[in-house]
């Protein structure tokens, strides 16, 4: 039983499972909004878009582990993932890569045709964004977007088609991921520059790299707002969204180009409470209504 939990531990360490806090409300506010806006959910496609959540996001960071290893070995940042300590062998990664993405097509198969045949190509856009800081320093918005299929995948696996009005919740979550993927990457500038790896703050250096954030992000607040007259959202809703503002306006002041001390402060601690935020001005407005 020890052996079990520790495997399990292991496989969450390597894909950091607790940074799921930061998609999955995303994907549940656009399940509220089709279900009130649009087609009443079934538990069985709830627990179908749960499953093709996780299983997505499990297959594409442990393919970016597998992928990112030669590098994550020269890292002093990332010594202590299980990949690189030995504690999960690159054999192991590989298979678990075929069975999350084996899960996440039958969980699509479970929501529908559509779904099912629009699981490759999503497949493939998780699953290549591990190559991308190879050539281009814009891998940051390759990473937003492929995340950001997020809401729309949990939009159509309860409506059954595609639909505008989820689209602004889209593109929140491609600049919020964007943004704050910038952030993080202002901790391995010099790696990435020694490697030849690319990014923008490697690029355009950190000050440049922290405008570019803020920009993502105040377009992640507006695509948030437009969702109150997109959905007729009311008065909690603004509540929770004036919060957002000030935790996107807090986490930038955190993070200075000349002290980058307190990013996985910012990273992990902030973006949660914007995504939790998110989810519960949502859930709660509607329920009130």
């Amino acid at each position: 039983m020890d052996s079990v939990l520790r495997a399990i531990y292991l496989f969450g360490k390597l894909i950091k499972f607790s940074h799921t806090i930061f998609a999955m409300p995303f994907a549940l506010s656009s399940v509220v909004l089709a279900h009130v806006y649009n087609t009443p959910v079934k538990w069985k496609t709830f627990f179908w878009i749960l499953v093709a959540m996780v299983s997505a996001r499990s297959a594409a960071m442990g393919f970016n582990r597998w992928a990112d290893l030669r590098f994550d070995r020269l890292n002093p940042r990332t010594l202590s993932r299980p990949s690189v300590t030995g504690a999960i062998s690159p054999r192991t990664i590989f298979l678990l890569i075929i069975f999350f993405s084996a899960l996440f097509i039958l969980s699509a198969y479970q929501l529908g045709a559509l779904c099912f045949w629009l699981s490759f190509p999503t497949l493939g856009v998780l699953l290549s964004y591990s190559y991308t800081k190879r050539f281009t320093s814009w891998s940051h918005l390759y990473l937003g977007f492929a995340i950001g299929l997020a809401p729309l995948g949990a939009w159509i696996a309860v409506t059954g088609s595609w639909d505008w009005r989820i689209v602004p919740l889209t593109v929140a979550l491609l600049t919020y991921i964007s943004g704050f993927d910038i952030l993080y990457a202002c901790q391995d500038i010099d790696f990435d520059r020694m490697v030849g790896l690319y990014s923008l703050p490697s690029r355009f250096g950190v000050r440049k790299a922290l405008v570019i954030s803020s920009i993502l992000h105040l377009i992640t607040f507006i695509s948030l707002l437009s969702l109150i007259p997109i959905f007729n959202l009311g008065k909690v809703y603004g509540i929770f969204l004036v919060i957002i503002g000030f935790l996107l306006l807090w986490e930038h002041s955190m993070v200075r180009p000349e002290d980058l001390s307190r990013v996985p402060i910012a990273f992990f601690h902030v973006n949660s409470m914007v995504s939790v935020a998110l989810f519960a001005g949502i859930g709660l407005d509607v329920l009130f209504k």
